[in-house]
């Protein structure tokens, strides 16, 4: 993490509020690449993004009766609430205009920058349950960068929301980071450049040399693939994946949320 964690959090959500905020009205009703949400759908979504954390970062936990659960434990537990996810996104946008979803959102963004500026508490009691502050605010960073790219692959002719490099960069470690923590070993070496590379997936031990196993893409496929938004046989096919070594395979570990 930077020295400020919250500054990727804050940078990359500015960029896809200012370029919400130049969409026509109509653009929000055009159909997203999340089944059964449109544009204004996905937008009122973002905004739970930011509810959801200042509602964590205003229930600290402050005893050790409830321990953190580990970054991947945590996030795999949205597939199990997907229906409620749902239904607050449903709630949140209802029959909202776009101006009032950009006001509402503007309105929690202002919020956030207020809370982030104090410390983060040490545990939050965070819709999925107990986790670090800090893990929590790693969860709102690969939300953002995730609907970021769904956002600007609904609306493929306009240009895309722009990646803060900072927040890419946080979030490609995360996710990498928690790829490792899940599936832990040392025969495959997963390379994210220029940001991270790291060991998982049980096997015989590499100890020097080129690893006989080796994955690497580029850090938008590897956050498209971490959060399901790509499909890993495609993007191979596609040259976006590139993979060496007979179990240089993450078909099985990928998607991790």
């Amino acid at each position: 993490m930077p020295s400020d964690p919250s500054r990727p959090l804050l940078a990359q959500a500015a960029l896809m509020r200012d370029w919400l905020a130049q969409l026509p009205y109509e653009a929000f009703g055009q159909p997203s690449v999340l089944p059964g949400w449109d544009v204004r759908q996905l937008t009122g979504h973002v905004s739970m993004i930011f509810q959801g954390l200042l509602g964590a970062l205003g229930s600290p936990v402050l005893t050790a009766q409830d321990p953190p659960l580990a970054l991947h434990d945590y996030v795999a537990r949205y597939r199990p609430d997907a229906e409620l996810i749902d239904a607050v996104t449903a709630e949140l946008a209802a029959d909202r205009t776009p101006d009032d979803l950009l006001t509402g959102l503007d309105l929690l963004l202002s919020q956030a920058r207020v809370r982030l500026a104090e410390p983060l508490p040490k545990v939050v009691r965070a819709p999925r349950g107990p986790i670090s502050g800090a893990d929590y605010l790693m969860t709102r960073i690969f939300e953002v960068l995730a609907h970021s790219e769904d956002l600007s692959r609904s609306l493929p002719d306009r240009e895309p929301i722009r990646l803060d490099r900072t927040a890419l960069g946080v979030g490609v470690r995360g996710l990498a980071g928690m790829l490792a923590a899940k599936y832990p070993g040392r025969s495959v070496e997963v390379r994210v450049p220029p940001f991270t590379a790291v060991q998982c997936i049980q096997g015989p031990r590499h100890t020097r040399g080129t690893p006989p196993n080796v994955v690497e893409a580029d850090p938008v496929t590897f956050v498209l693939l971490a959060t399901g938004r790509a499909d890993w046989s495609q993007a191979l096919a596609a040259g976006q994946v590139r993979a060496s070594g007979a179990r240089a395979d993450l078909s099985e570990q990928l998607p991790l949320l």
